[in-house]
């Protein structure tokens, strides 16, 4: 009975060789990385959200775009949305002033502005699954890592127990419980991984929707002079549809 109460994670980490300490070593920084990127990415995502409704609010109720270079240019670009339109109406103001010098800023107007907008989309998406590939490998792989663990304890479980020659069931059971720690450890790493994973991946993809409804909107603003919905919004105080 004392020796059953002997046994346990500590007994188990003390007569672990060192393939069982380097994927505990692993499993460990599986771990940190996973969590460090949910709360890193969270807190972000969080505070993007709070940042996007901000300027959104703004926006809205602006009453000329230029009132909202100005804003931009004074308070800087620190969300999606407020990035989208920066570079969309900086895009606009150079296409006017400079034309099609280059390869890049070829065709009409509104060909430049949706290339640059498409440009900024994608560049906001990549942004936005940094850390994500990351999360779904811990997820997908700390399982398999615990189990390898478990079968290369498990088999020197046996092979020990095999060569002192006593096959008791408490002989055997023990060592083998010890061995079963490293699948638990596996999948204690990888749950809160997937669950962080699916989460991030949910938010961003609804941030993204609203992001791209965003952008059709700005794109028909700069282009026609006025917004799907019948908002007008004015240039320098006059409607853009009469400076058009």
């Amino acid at each position: 009975m004392g020796d059953a109460s002997a046994l346990g994670f500590g007994h188990f980490l003390a007569n672990a060789d060192i393939v069982a300490k380097v994927l505990l070593v692993v499993l460990a920084l599986m771990s940190a990385i996973s969590w460090y990127l949910i709360v890193m990415k969270g807190i972000s995502q969080l505070i993007r959200q709070r940042r996007s409704k901000r300027f959104l609010n703004f926006f809205w109720s602006a009453t000329s775009l230029e009132a909202v270079q100005n804003e931009l240019s004074i308070h800087g670009v620190k969300e999606p949305f407020g990035h989208l339109t920066a570079h969309s109406l900086h895009a606009q103001a150079h296409h006017e002033k400079f034309g099609a010098g280059k390869l890049e800023e070829a065709g009409s107007e509104q060909e430049f502005l949706t290339r640059t907008i498409k440009k900024v989309l994608d560049e906001e998406t990549t942004s936005l699954e940094n850390g994500l590939t990351m999360l779904a490998t811990v997820g997908a792989t700390a399982p398999f890592v615990g189990l390898f663990g478990t079968v290369w304890g498990v088999y020197h479980a046996l092979v020990a127990i095999g060569m002192s020659g006593s096959g008791m069931l408490d002989k055997v059971a023990g060592p083998v419980g010890e061995a079963l720690i490293m699948t638990g450890i596996g999948l204690a790493v990888a749950l809160p991984a997937v669950m962080g994973y699916n989460w991030l991946t949910r938010s961003n993809r609804v941030l993204t929707a609203k992001l791209d409804a965003f952008a059709f909107e700005l794109l028909t603003f700069l282009s026609m002079g006025r917004a799907l919905q019948g908002r007008p919004l004015k240039a320098g105080g006059v409607p853009l549809a009469a400076v058009k």
